[in-house]
């Protein structure tokens, strides 16, 4: 099949030139003659050549108000244009080339001499467009990459998630529902514009996935604790409390050996502090206030609120309303203020949540 030829716009207002610049170009290109840049403007709604020679001097609007033109215009601006032009000075050359033209050719100019610096810069023009081809595919590949490692990550955090909750039997669908209740309160909360000097720096992809893993460190805990059907003694209860610090370690252990990013911090911070308290008498570490890590303070809502309205062996569930009395009334003591009023706004939508799974 016969080769495509590159097209080139030729535009100047001198009928001579035009025919000169023909004839030394149509073996090698196509050439669309133009006398004028308004004609030069119609001929682009209709080809998009690969190059254009624009003449500097022209009656009604020049080379430099023309390439202007260009170069404003999303449809044209990525067309390399070479200025012919019988001005030698640097100052005129200099004005081209910071309008953006790619070279600047002077007449009378010798025929090789010119083809050559055409072929050169569609040369420069087509490796340009590669480069750009290539980096389009390669952010299309990394981005399909980052999604399959985004299935296999959520698959794996939901596979040990479903451990967690098989070994404790009497909480089932507890990890989706905090899940979908820290979702609540987040977008609340960005909404507020609440503590979004820390917010804004989550990716939300990774936080929702790693609140899956804020009692993994139940699967140190004995059944006979973990599935005791009844009150826990206050030894068992302290047996209990170490699965928060027993999930920061298992954690950890995965962070020493990965070089994975945030979601495994932001899984440790939800493990390791969903049980302190805002007046500071929570566990494993004490902390208190906004010392307390935002993903702590937020999981403890959900945490508590999930746990008072699901039934257990030891205690009916509360309704709705009643586990909304409770959490309001710890603000401030058990939980953050800022955060309660937030839960405030969105507490209706976590009674449907909870009466979707419940009544």
């Amino acid at each position: 099949m016969e080769k495509e030829l590159k097209k080139i716009l030729l535009v100047d207002d001198n009928a001579a030139n035009l025919t000169a610049g023909k004839t030394i170009l149509k073996e090698n290109y196509k050439v669309y003659p133009a006398p004028s840049a308004e004609i030069m403007f119609d001929i682009l709604e209709t080809i998009t050549p690969d190059l254009i020679l624009l003449d500097i001097e022209m009656p009604e609007k020049n080379g430099y108000e023309a390439l202007k033109e260009l170069k404003d215009n999303p449809k044209w601006w990525e067309i390399p244009v070479i200025f012919l032009t019988s001005r030698s000075d640097e100052g005129s050359e200099l004005e081209g080339l910071s309008l953006g033209a790619i070279d600047y050719v002077t007449k009378p100019f010798s025929a090789p001499l010119l083809l050559k610096r055409i072929e050169n810069h569609l040369f420069i023009e087509s490796q340009r467009k590669q480069l750009v081809d290539f980096n389009e595919n390669l952010e299309g590949m990394v981005a399909r990459q980052t999604e399959h490692v985004m299935n296999l990550q959520s698959a794996v955090l939901s596979t040990v998630a479903d451990l967690v909750e098989f070994r404790d039997d009497i909480t089932g669908g507890h990890i989706s529902r905090t899940q979908t209740y820290l979702k609540l309160l987040i977008d609340q909360m960005m909404e507020d514009d609440i503590y979004m000097d820390e917010v804004k720096n989550w990716d939300m992809r990774y936080l929702l996935q790693s609140a899956q893993l804020h009692d993994v460190g139940k699967i140190a805990i004995s059944d006979l604790i973990l599935n005791k059907p009844g009150k826990l003694t206050d030894e068992e209860f302290e047996t209990m409390k170490s699965h928060a610090a027993v999930g920061v370690q298992a954690i950890k252990r995965i962070e020493e050996n990965t070089n994975e990013h945030s979601f495994l911090k932001h899984a440790r911070l939800f493990a390791g502090a969903h049980h302190e308290k805002w007046d500071g008498s929570g566990y494993p570490a004490g902390l208190s206030g906004t010392d307390i890590p935002l993903e702590g303070r937020l999981m403890a809502i959900a945490d508590v609120y999930d746990a008072l309205i699901s039934p257990r062996p030891y205690k009916k569930p509360f309704s709705t309303e009643v586990a909304k009395k409770i959490i309001l009334e710890g603000k401030g003591t058990h939980f953050d203020p800022s955060l309660i009023d937030v839960f405030e706004k969105v507490s209706d939508k976590f009674e449907a949540v909870a009466k979707e799974c419940y009544y």
